[in-house]
C-alpha cells in the first residue's frame, strides 16, 4: 500500500494538534449551483503574460535589489526550479539574506497561456515545491493547459533555508508519545519533551526561527511574483494557505489578483478557539466515518457508531499499554492516533484506515504506521522535509499562546463535551508552544483585504480540519470576499469530486468570472 504516493499529506496544526491536508479528490458529488447573495457577477483583474509597467517596483527603495530579481529555470525531474533571494528580515534589508525554492510546471497549452498560478498546500510548513510537482493530480486540466503552476516552499521550509529542531530519531520519539497523557508521569514526560523540542528550534536554527511567520512568508510572495513577471498576484491557497494568502491581500491589495482561498481559516479565533473548532470538526468526521464503516458492512469497528467509536478509544489505550509490532518498527499511540486521523481529510481514502485498523485489530501496526508516516512526511529511511518541524515554529510565532501543563485538566471537560472521542487530544495540544523560544519581529495585522479584488473563499459543510464556520467567517473579515459552499465531506473543495465547485474555481481563475457570494453545490 503506497500511501506516500497516493496522499499528498501535510501537516496542519492549530493550537499545537497536528491534522492533516489531503490534496487529492475527496467524496463530495458533483451538482448544480444553488446561488444566493448580493447578484451580479463581478469580474478581477487578468493576469498578465506581458508585466505592466512597474510590475517590479519595490515598496520601497531598500527592497529594489530583490524586486529586480529574475528567475533561471533549470531543469529537475520533468519540472523547472529555480530560487529567489528574500532577507531575513524586511526590516534590515542590507542584512543577512535566506533563500526561497520554487518549482514551476508550465502551461501545457503555451500558445493559451494566462500567467503564474502560485500554489500553497497549507501546513504552515508544507513544501509548495511537492504541491506543484503534483499539479497533475491535484488541478483540473483547464488550469494545467492555461497556467504555469508555481510552488514555493515557504521560508524555513523544504529546499528553502530551513529550520530544525531536532534530529530524525527524536523526531520519531517525540511523534510517538501519548498525545494525552493517562497519569502525572506521562503528563511531565510530554511537557519535557515539548519543551526540549521547542528549545531545540531555537538552538538549531539561530536567528531563522525568528522570522518565518505568516507576515514574512506574505511578502515574500510579492517578490516571488515580481520576479515571475506578474503584475498581479494570481493564488490557490488551501487550508493554512488561505491565511497566507489573506495577509498577502492585506499587506498588497493593488498587487492582488485572482485568489482561491480553499477550506479557510477564521483569522479572528484565539488558539484555543481553533483547537476546539478542530476537536469538533473530527469528531463529525470520525463519527461519519464509522457511519459509512458500520453501513457496509463488515465493519471491524462493530456494528453501531457509538460501539466503533468507544472501539476506537479503547484500542488507544491498549496500543499505549503495549505498543504493536509494525515491520522493524512498533506502532505507539501518538502514530495511531495520526494514523487514524490523516485518511478523514478525504472521504475516498477511508477504507484505508478500515483496512488498516482491521490489521491492527490483529495485530499488525505496519499499515496504520505507514498512514502515520505519511502524516508526517516519513519515509522508509527518515523524514523527507521539515514540516513537522516548521509547522510547530510558524505556528508558535504567529501566536505564542500556551496553557501550562498543570492547567490541562481543566480544559479537558469543555473539550471533550465537542469531540467525546478526540476531545482530551485536543486539549492537550493547548501545551504546544509551552517553553517557546522565539519571537516574532514583526507584528500580525488585522486583516480585511480593504482596495483587493474579489476573493473566492471556500468552505465544506463537514471539513474536518477547518471547519465550514471558519470560511463563513474569513469571508466576512474580508472585504472583498465571497463564498463558495462545497456540501460534503473531508478537507477543502476544489478537485474533491465536485463538478459545480470546479467549474466555478476554473472559470474565476481563467475568465475572472466571480460567482455570486453565498453559492452552494
Amino acid at each position: 500500500m503506497r500511501i506516500v504516493v497516493l496522499l499528498v499529506v501535510v501537516a496542519l496544526v492549530l493550537g499545537g494538534v497536528g491534522v492533516a491536508i489531503v490534496g487529492l479528490t475527496s467524496g463530495g458529488s458533483g451538482g448544480s449551483s444553488d446561488s444566493s447573495g448580493d447578484g451580479a457577477a463581478r469580474e478581477v483583474p487578468a493576469p498578465t503574460t506581458t508585466p505592466e509597467a512597474g510590475a517590479q517596483d519595490p515598496p520601497r527603495p531598500a527592497l529594489a535589489p530583490f524586486y529586480d530579481q529574475e528567475l533561471e529555470w533549470a531543469a529537475c525531474g520533468d519540472q523547472e526550479c529555480s530560487r529567489i533571494t528574500v532577507p531575513l528580515d524586511y526590516a534590515d534589508p542590507d542584512g543577512e539574506t535566506i533563500e526561497i525554492a520554487v518549482l514551476r510546471v508550465p502551461a501545457r497549452v503555451p500558445e493559451e497561456r494566462i500567467g503564474s498560478l502560485v500554489v500553497n498546500p497549507g501546513g504552515p510548513g508544507a513544501p509548495g515545491t511537492t504541491y506543484a510537482s503534483q499539479a497533475g493530480g491535484l488541478f483540473g486540466q483547464p488550469l494545467l493547459d492555461r497556467f504555469d503552476i508555481v510552488g514555493f516552499d515557504p521560508r524555513g521550509t523544504g529546499f528553502s533555508t530551513p529550520v530544525d529542531c531536532v534530529s530524525d530519531e527524536q523526531l520519531d520519539v517525540f511523534r510517538a508519545a501519548d498525545p494525552a497523557p493517562d497519569d502525572q508521569e506521562e503528563a511531565d514526560a510530554l511537557e519535557q519533551a515539548q519543551r526540549a523540542f521547542n528549545a531545540g528550534c531555537a538552538a538549531e536554527s539561530g536567528d531563522l526561527a525568528n522570522h518565518v511567520s505568516t507576515v514574512e512568508a506574505a511578502r515574500d510572495m510579492d517578490v516571488l511574483r515580481a520576479a515571475l513577471g506578474e503584475s498581479r498576484l494570481t493564488y490557490f491557497g488551501a487550508s493554512y494557505g488561505t491565511k497566507l494568502g489573506a495577509t498577502y491581500a492585506e499587506l498588497f491589495p493593488d498587487r492582488s489578483g485572482r485568489l482561491v482561498l480553499d477550506g479557510a481559516v477564521d483569522l479572528s479565533l484565539s488558539s484555543r478557539e481553533l483547537s476546539l473548532g478542530q476537536a469538533a470538526g473530527f469528531e463529525t468526521a470520525i463519527r461519519a466515518y464509522v457511519e459509512d464503516c458500520v453501513a457496509n458492512g463488515d465493519c471491524p469497528l462493530g456494528d453501531s457508531v457509538e460501539a466503533g467509536l468507544q472501539r476506537l478509544k479503547d484500542f488507544l489505550d491498549e496500543v499505549d499499554a503495549r505498543p504493536l509490532p509494525a515491520g522493524d518498527r512498533e506502532l505507539e499511540v501518538g502514530n495511531a492516533f495520526y494514523g487514524i486521523v490523516a485518511p478523514l481529510y478525504n472521504r475516498d481514502y477511508w477504507f484505508l484506515l478500515t483496512r488498516a485498523l482491521a490489521a491492527a485489530f490483529e495485530g499488525n501496526g505496519a499499515p496504520l504506521l505507514q498512514l502515520s508516516d505519511a502524516y508526517a512526511s516519513r519515509g522508509p529511511d527518515g523524514y523527507l522535509d521539515n514540516s513537522s518541524e516548521a509547522i510547530a515554529v510558524i505556528n508558535c510565532l504567529d501566536d505564542p499562546t500556551a496553557v501550562d501543563p498543570d492547567e490541562i485538566p481543566d480544559q479537558v471537560a469543555e473539550f471533550e463535551e465537542v469531540s467525546p472521542t478526540f476531545g482530551e487530544v485536543f486539549a492537550w495540544g493547548l501545551a504546544g508552544c509551552i517553553g517557546v523560544r522565539t519571537e516574532a519581529t514583526v507584528e500580525t495585522p488585522e486583516v480585511d483585504a480593504s482596495g483587493a479584488p474579489p476573493i473566492l473563499v471556500i468552505g465544506t459543510t463537514r471539513d474536518p480540519a477547518t471547519p465550514y464556520e471558519w470560511a463563513e467567517a474569513l469571508a466576512d473579515q474580508l472585504e472583498p470576499a465571497v463564498l463558495l459552499t462545497r456540501d460534503g465531506d473531508g478537507h477543502t473543495g476544489y478537485q474533491a469530486g465536485n463538478a459545480c465547485v470546479d467549474e466555478i474555481v476554473e472559470d474565476y481563475l481563467i475568465d475572472g468570472t466571480v460567482p455570486e457570494d453565498g453559492t452552494r453545490c
